[in-house]
């Protein structure tokens, strides 16, 4: 499957303005983790960009979410993948750089745009490293945003400053897709 096919999927199955805009911003964070890795930057930001393709399935049924996409993708993806987009949702064992980096990626994306969010600008243009981790450091900020998950890029072998450091970068780049 090629990204031109991965987006097509995600018009047929995701009806949520902001929910496609979380996926692209995941793919971008997934495509410069995969080149810090001197891994697969394709391969990578198509996990980002399909880690949610059920999610309209099963939003009200979360014990379905990562297995109802996996069979969705089943012989489109190298098993890698399918097995990242279920650790991601816990349905799998989080196990491997690629799995590792979805897991602790999708929720470090919320937290950012919520940053950008509430910044008087409202822009990730107007953010840095420092903002972004100050707001994380803010227990009653984008309560959404499991820290616990996100300090998991720590298994990667990137501090978290590093971590925010590269998935900002990445999300400055198609802030216009993402209207920030």
């Amino acid at each position: 499957m090629n990204r031109e096919e991965a987006l097509k999927l995600i018009e047929e199955h995701i009806k949520t303005p902001n929910l496609k805009k979380h996926l692209l911003a995941v793919e971008i964070c997934m495509k410069k983790l995969a080149k810090r890795f001197d891994q697969n930057e394709e391969l990578w930001g198509l996990a980002g960009l399909l880690h949610d393709l059920d999610y309209e399935y099963t939003k009200d049924k979360p014990e379905e979410h990562g297995l109802k996409a996996a069979e969705m993708l089943s012989g489109k993806l190298p098993s890698v993948v399918i097995e990242a987009i279920k650790a991601h949702a816990g349905k799998a064992p989080v196990e491997g750089l690629m799995a590792q980096a979805l897991f602790a990626v999708d929720p470090l994306t919320g937290l950012i745009v919520a940053a950008a969010l509430m910044h008087p600008q409202k822009r990730l243009e107007a953010l840095d490293e420092t903002f972004v981790l100050n707001r994380f450091k803010e227990k009653g900020f984008a309560k959404g945003a499991n820290r616990e998950q996100i300090k998991a890029c720590e298994k990667l072998g990137l501090s978290l400053e590093e971590f925010i450091s590269i998935s900002l970068s990445a999300m400055k780049e198609i802030a216009e897709d993402l209207g920030l």
